[in-house]
C-alpha cells in the first residue's frame, strides 16, 4: 500500500510538533505536506521579542529550517494560505489556486492578534505584535520615531514594551485594568512587577480605555474614554488573539470560538482534526505552548494508531521571564477564588512568593522574582493535593537557599521544561555526557527552554550546578554498608555492566573490604545479581460488592489478576498493594505502597504511601477508565520500581528520589507501558520468593 497523503494547515508550533511526532513514530506511514502562510520555515514567536529587541535574527528563533523539511520528504508551501476544504472530494485550496489531495488533514492555523473596532485602526503607524512582519514595521518605526504607545499590559504588550525601550523609544503601556498582567498575576507581584518596569524607563496607564486613534492620515495619538489623551508617533496592539478558524468555516467544519474537536483532536468531519490555539476543546482554547504540545502528542499517536489516552484538557500555567523578571502563576490566585495559604515576600532579593488553597488542596501559586519551585508547585496544583504538601516549602521560609543548593535539593525526575517534557536529570546528565557550557548548547541537546522559555532560568541554574560538579553528586549515596565505599547507584550499575549472576563473584570483583560481606551486603548483592532475595508482593482489599454505578461489578476481579502478575516476581523491598472499590470500602489506598481505588471515572491508581513513621500519603499518579487499563498501569509501574529502586528502598523513598515526572511519562505511554509489563513477566521466578531467602 502506498503512502497517506497527509496536510497540514499551519506551519507553527503545534501543528509542526505534531508532524515531528509522526515522523518519530512512522516516518514512512505518511507523504507530508504543509501550508504556511508566513515565507518562512517554522520558528518560535514566543521570541519575537528578542528579535524586536535586536538580540536574535530570524536564524536564532528558528525550530525548524529548511533542511529540517528536506531531510524528511516533507514538502512545504512557504507563503501560501489554505481558503477552505473541499471535504467531499478531499482536496485543500489555497489563495493561489493550489489544490493538494489529503487523506488525512489537520487544521493547525493558530490565531491572530485580536484588532478590536477602534476608529483609526486603519491607520499608518498602528500594528499588532504577532508576526515577523510586524517586528520589521516597528523596527522602520523606532528607526524614525520617538514616541510609542502598546495598548495591553499582559504578557506580550509588556515584552513589546521592553523591545521598543531598548530600541530607544518613549515608551507608555496603556491597560484598561487596575493592575499589570491582572490575569496572571495577584495585585502584589503586579506592583513589584510595575515598579520594577518603571525604573526601566517604562511609563503606565492604568485603568484606560481607548476610545479612538487620533492622527490625520498616520497615527499621532490615544484619545480615551475619559476625555484624556496621549502623544504617539507608533501604535502596538497587544490585548489577545483571535483563532484563525475562517478556512474552517468555509469547509463546513463546526466551529464556535475556535474548531470543535473531541478528546482526539477529530472535528466533525471524519478525517479532519486539529490541534493548537484554533482548537476548542471542551469549550476551552488554549494559548499557551505546553498545552498545544500535550494535544499534538495525542494527536500523532491517533493517527499513527498507537495506543494513547484521550486528551482530557490541561492546567494552564505561565512560567515567563517578562524584561528580565522571573514570573510563575498558575491556577487560583485571585481572593475572590481560594484562600491564601502560603505568602511571603523578601524585599531584600525582591522575590515574592503567594500559594493558594481551597477546600484544603492546593489551588493556584504566583511566584515572582524566583520561578524555581514552580513546576513543584504546578504538579501540587494538578493533582489537587494537601496543604500539607506544602510543608517542605514552609520549612524553608526561613532560610535563603543559594542556586546550587535549590538545584541539588530538586528530584533527579523533577521536571523543568514542561512543554517538551525534559527533567532535572535529563538536562545534568547532558551536561555531564558532553560538556555543555551555555543554555544554548543545553537547548539543542535536550530541548529545555527551547518553546516558551520560560523555564531558562533553572535550566541556567542545573547548567551551573552539574558544571561545579553536581552531576556527581547526584550520582553519589551513602554506602551500603561499613563493607563497601559504594552506594547503591554505583554497585547495581556494576553488576549490570559486568553481567555477574553470583553475589560472591560480584563481590571479588567490586573489591569489598570485608571478604565475607555482612547480612545487609549479601542480601543486596544477591538481588542485584540473581534478583532472588527480594521480597513479596502483597495485595489487600476492601469488601467487596460495589453497588455504585460506573463500576462494572466489584474489585476482586482486579486483586485476583494482580495477584497472578506478581506471583513469584521477587522487589526490592516488601510492598502491600491495597485496592477499594470506592470510599465505602475501605483498604488504606492512601497509606500503602501503591493502591487503586474505584471513582465514578474509573480507577485511581496511587503509589509512594506509608502508614508508619513516618506517615506518608500516596501520590496520584494516573485514572484509568476501565480495570483492564488500571491493571497495567499498576503492574508497569510495579516494574519501574522494580528497575530503578535501591534494595530494600520503600516505595515512598523511591517516589522522592525518583521523581513522580518520569513513572508518568512512562507508564502513561502505552507502548512502553507494555514493554515493562512483558519485562516484569520476564522476571517470574520458578518458585515462591520468601523474605528470609
Amino acid at each position: 500500500m502506498g503512502k497517506e497523503k497527509l496536510v497540514v494547515i499551519g506551519n507553527g508550533m503545534a501543528g509542526v510538533k505534531c508532524v515531528e511526532h509522526i515522523h518519530d513514530q512512522a516516518p514512512d506511514a505518511f507523504d507530508i505536506a504543509i501550508i504556511g502562510n508566513e515565507p518562512h520555515p517554522n520558528y518560535n514567536r514566543i521570541e519575537l521579542s528578542k528579535v524586536l529587541q535586536g538580540d536574535a535574527h530570524i536564524d536564532r528563533i528558528t525550530l525548524n529550517d529548511w533542511d529540517w523539511y528536506k531531510e524528511r520528504g516533507i514538502r512545504l508551501f512557504a507563503g501560501e494560505t489554505a481558503v477552505k476544504a473541499d471535504t467531499a472530494n478531499r482536496l485543500v485550496v489555497t489563495n493561489s489556486g493550489l489544490t493538494l489531495p489529503y487523506d488525512k488533514l489537520i487544521f493547525a492555523t493558530g490565531s491572530s492578534a485580536f484588532m478590536p473596532q477602534l476608529p483609526g485602526i486603519d491607520k499608518e503607524g498602528v500594528t499588532a505584535f504577532r508576526t515577523l512582519a510586524d517586528c520589521r514595521t516597528m523596527l522602520r518605526a523606532a528607526a524614525k520615531y520617538k514616541r510609542a504607545a502598546v495598548i495591553g499590559g499582559g504578557l506580550l504588550g509588556l515584552e513589546a514594551a521592553r523591545g521598543l525601550l531598548n530600541l530607544g523609544m518613549e515608551v507608555t503601556v496603556v491597560h484598561n485594568a487596575s493592575y499589570l498582567m491582572n490575569r496572571q498575576l495577584d495585585t502584589a507581584a503586579a506592583e513589584l512587577l510595575q515598579q520594577e518596569l518603571t525604573e526601566q524607563g517604562m511609563r503606565f496607564l492604568l485603568g484606560k480605555r481607548t476610545e479612538r486613534i487620533i492622527g490625520r492620515k498616520r497615527a499621532e495619538g490615544l484619545q480615551f474614554t475619559d476625555g484624556g489623551r496621549l502623544a504617539a508617533d507608533l501604535i502596538v496592539l497587544a490585548i489577545g488573539i483571535s483563532p484563525n478558524i475562517l478556512a474552517a468555516e468555509a469547509s463546513g467544519i463546526t466551529v464556535n470560538r475556535a474548531i470543535i474537536v473531541n478528546d482526539y483532536l477529530e472535528t466533525s468531519v471524519p478525517d479532519v482534526y486539529a490541534v493548537g490555539e484554533c482548537a476548542e476543546h471542551r469549550s476551552t482554547v488554549y494559548g499557551l505552548v505546553a498545552p498545544l504540545y500535550e494535544q499534538g502528542k495525542v494527536l500523532a499517536a491517533r493517527l499513527c494508531k498507537a495506543a494513547t489516552k484521550p486528551y482530557e484538557g490541561s492546567v494552564p500555567y505561565a512560567q515567563l521571564k517578562v524584561a528580565g523578571v522571573e514570573v510563575f502563576s498558575v491556577g487560583l490566585i485571585r481572593e475572590e477564588e481560594a484562600e491564601t495559604a502560603l505568602q511571603r515576600y523578601n524585599g531584600l532579593n525582591k522575590t515574592y512568593q503567594k500559594i493558594t488553597m481551597r477546600d484544603g488542596k492546593v489551588a493556584g501559586a504566583v511566584l515572582y522574582g524566583d520561578s524555581t519551585e514552580g513546576m513543584k508547585l504546578l504538579d501540587l496544583v494538578k493533582r489537587s493535593a494537601s496543604v500539607q504538601d506544602l510543608q517542605p516549602l514552609e520549612s524553608s521560609s526561613g532560610t535563603e537557599q543559594s542556586g546550587l543548593d535549590k538545584a541539588a535539593a530538586m528530584p533527579e525526575g523533577e521536571t523543568v521544561c514542561a512543554c517538551n517534557g525534559v527533567s532535572k536529570g535529563v538536562i545534568v546528565e547532558a551536561v555531564c555526557s558532553f560538556g555543555l557550557k551555555t543554555v544554548e548548547q543545553v537547548r539543542e541537546k535536550t530541548k529545555a527552554s527551547g518553546s516558551c522559555g520560560g523555564c531558562k532560568p533553572v535550566v541556567k541554574l542545573l547548567l551551573d550546578y552539574a558544571v561545579a560538579g553536581g552531576g556527581e553528586r547526584i550520582k553519589a549515596g551513602p554506602p551500603i554498608c561499613d563493607c563497601t565505599p559504594l552506594d547503591h547507584s554505583a554497585v547495581k550499575e556494576a553488576v549490570e555492566k559486568q553481567g555477574h549472576h553470583d553475589w560472591a563473584a560480584a563481590m571479588r570483583s567490586l573489591g569489598w573490604l570485608n571478604a565475607e560481606g555482612c547480612s545487609i551486603c549479601r542480601r543486596t548483592l544477591r538481588y542485584y545479581a540473581e534478583k532472588r532475595s527480594g521480597r513479596n508482593a502483597h495485595t489487600l482489599w476492601g469488601p467487596s460488592g460495589s453497588s455504585k454505578a460506573g463500576f462494572s461489578r466489584d474489585h476482586t476481579p482486579i486483586g485476583n489478576a494482580l495477584e497472578e502478575g506478581l506471583r513469584g516476581i521477587p522487589m526490592p523491598a516488601e510492598v502491600q498493594i491495597a485496592i477499594s472499590a470506592g470510599p465505602a470500602f475501605p483498604a488504606g489506598v492512601m497509606v500503602h505502597d501503591f493502591g487503586i481505588r474505584g471513582v465514578p471515572a474509573g480507577w485511581e491508581i496511587y503509589v509512594g504511601g506509608y502508614g508508619e513513621n513516618p506517615v506518608k500519603q500516596g501520590t496520584l499518579l494516573s485514572i484509568e477508565a476501565t480495570g483492564a487499563a488500571a491493571i497495567l498501569t499498576m503492574l508497569g509501574c510495579v516494574q519501574i520500581y522494580r528497575e530503578t529502586a535501591h534494595y530494600g528502598e520503600r516505595p515512598w523513598k523511591w517516589l522522592d528520589r525518583y521523581g513522580l515526572q518520569r513513572i508518568r511519562e512512562a507508564v502513561l505511554d502505552g507502548e512502553e507501558c507494555e514493554q515493562l509489563y512483558a519485562r516484569l513477566s520476564g522476571a517470574r521466578l520458578p518458585l515462591p520468593v520468601s523474605a528470609n531467602s
